[in-house]
């Protein structure tokens, strides 16, 4: 399965936030580092923009030699279509470049509920229950294709690009996985400075090395 890793470097609220470092290694890098602890995953694509601010996040793919594609800045719908198009992908993971605690685990457990079933999307995110930070879509690619002229007109479709699958979705085989606690309320992804200074007491705690989400809330819990 190929991972779409969706990163950008002009956000509002916590500028250039995917190259900011967290003990030495960037947001977007340690992103990356965690999916390839997939079992399910053999190639990571970070899917940019041709906006010249995200030249950092070109430059950084070139030195660590990961795979990247770059389109359009705002119709990040488009953007998909097109890196689908390019490089032939029948289906594939999404996952965003501001989850820096994003559990493979849940990766490669929603790979495998695709693979069983005949469904369009299996996602957390259609009724939350996990905490933002582990959001994981895993989507066929066909509906991205055929979908396109559809969310042409809309521009929270085309920034947002499974909010139409969502809104419709009775037209759509779609599976959503949910913890039997709801932690939604949790935030576990960087947007904001607080946000940042949360997810690095985490790591911090954790000796930087790897942890899952048990152990992720568990510490959470120590700080808050």
């Amino acid at each position: 399965m190929i991972c779409i890793l969706q990163a950008r470097i002009n956000s509002k609220r916590l500028p250039k936030k995917v190259m900011r470092k967290i003990f030495n290694r960037s947001i977007l890098e340690r992103v990356i580092k965690r999916i390839k602890k997939s079992k399910e995953v053999k190639k990571i694509i970070v899917a940019t923009s041709n906006s010249i601010q995200d030249d950092l996040i070109a430059k950084f793919c070139k030195k660590k030699k990961i795979s990247f594609y770059r389109s359009n800045l705002n119709n990040v719908y488009l953007r998909y279509y097109k890196l689908i198009n390019a490089e032939k992908i029948d289906n594939f993971i999404r996952v965003t470049a501001d989850s820096p605690l994003i559990d493979p685990k849940i990766i490669d457990k929603y790979i495998k509920i695709f693979k069983k079933n005949k469904v369009d999307i299996v996602t957390n995110t259609l009724k939350r229950s996990y905490p933002k930070g582990q959001s994981v879509e895993v989507i066929n690619s066909k509906i991205i294709l055929r979908s396109l002229k559809a969310v042409s007109n809309n521009k929270n479709d085309q920034e947002h690009i499974t909010s139409y699958f969502y809104r419709n979705k009775d037209r759509f085989k779609i599976k959503n996985i949910s913890l039997k606690k709801n932690l939604s309320h949790l935030n576990f992804s960087i947007d904001t400075p607080k946000d940042y200074d949360f997810i690095k007491k985490i790591i911090k705690q954790s000796k930087d090395r790897f942890i899952g989400l048990s152990s992720i809330l568990k510490i959470a819990k120590k700080i808050k």
